[in-house]
């Protein structure tokens, strides 16, 4: 007789890409469902998954398994639920950093929402990276330089830094590089540009202490300048609204060109065969495509992004 229950638990343990995982979502324990796998292996007369430290890895032949029973588990258990009178809906768990998740991912999401009703959506905002051995994530979009061994990585975007302010703290265009230090200088102190370095790629180097406010989150420094308190340095992804909408403006006459990528999508390998984390990645750039789009409809000659080599 086929092992209709072990084959479950091979899926549900891979596309959870944990045992623990897997386990609090079947309601069983770890070892019963490490034991329904080695029952399926000794079954089919080979190897289908093994450790990497606590990542689960799959051999060959359990990728080529899993690929031809996934879509039919899960076809299985939405004709369950559906013949039971419930919509299936999937879980989808996303971690973003607070400042992305606030100024970019949330204003989009309704869009995201409302085409997919399938999938009931979790956004955790949190610096904190995720352990994907142990946390129930399928996907994040993390803060930092992409430098994450084991892990599916790709940058969300390249973003210009510019300073900003309300229009009405200074007029765009009306400043140089050397008037900002006569002006109150907002500070983004976990931000991977700084106002000293911006100040050296400008070509000077600051002769005197500035006056200076600082935060320790870029959605409260985005929101402070566009309040009037001062001129930040920020990235455009982040501060794309209130710069299209006039609420911030770039009061300095040719800004230096710094361009950096901060923001990257983040999960395991193993995940990207899992439909709701492919669904919301192409979602995510397409989401990004169409901002770059609007961003270069709208910038002017003297604001053009140059391509990192």
């Amino acid at each position: 007789m086929v092992p209709l229950r072990a084959i479950v638990m091979f899926q549900a343990a891979v596309r959870a890409g944990s045992l623990a995982s897997a386990a609090q979502e079947l309601g069983v324990t770890p070892s019963a469902i490490s034991q329904q796998v080695r029952s399926l292996e000794e079954y089919l007369g080979t190897s289908l998954m093994g450790k990497d430290g606590r990542t689960l890895k799959l051999t060959e032949a359990g990728e080529r398994f899993y690929d031809m029973i996934a879509g039919s588990i899960d076809a299985i258990f939405d004709a369950t639920q559906a013949l039971r009178g419930y919509r299936a809906v999937s879980r989808l768990t996303i971690r973003a950093a607070p400042s992305l998740a606030a100024k970019w991912l949330m204003p989009r999401l309704s869009a995201f929402v409302d085409a997919h009703p399938q999938f009931e959506v979790r956004v955790d905002g949190t610096n904190e990276p995720t352990n994907f051995d142990r946390e129930d994530v399928d996907v994040e979009i993390r803060h930092g330089e992409g430098r994450w061994s084991g892990l599916f990585v790709e940058g969300l975007a390249e973003e210009r830094f510019l300073p900003m302010c309300s229009p009405n703290y200074a007029a765009a265009g009306s400043l140089s590089p050397r008037d900002l230090l006569d002006r109150r200088l907002i500070h983004s102190v976990k931000s991977q540009v700084q106002w000293r370095h911006w100040f050296g790629t400008a070509g000077m180097t600051p002769d005197r202490r500035w006056e200076r406010v600082l935060f320790d989150r870029s959605h409260m420094v985005i929101d402070a300048a566009a309040d009037g308190l001062g001129i930040a340095l920020e990235s455009e992804l982040l501060a794309w609204r209130e710069l299209r909408d006039g609420r911030l403006v770039c009061p300095v006459t040719e800004p230096p060109k710094v361009v950096v990528t901060t923001q990257w999508i983040v999960c395991p390998h193993e995940r990207l065969r899992l439909s709701k984390v492919k669904t919301f990645i192409e979602w995510v750039r397409a989401e990004r495509d169409d901002w770059l789009r609007e961003v270069e409809a709208s910038r002017r000659p003297n604001l053009t992004i140059v391509k990192k080599s």
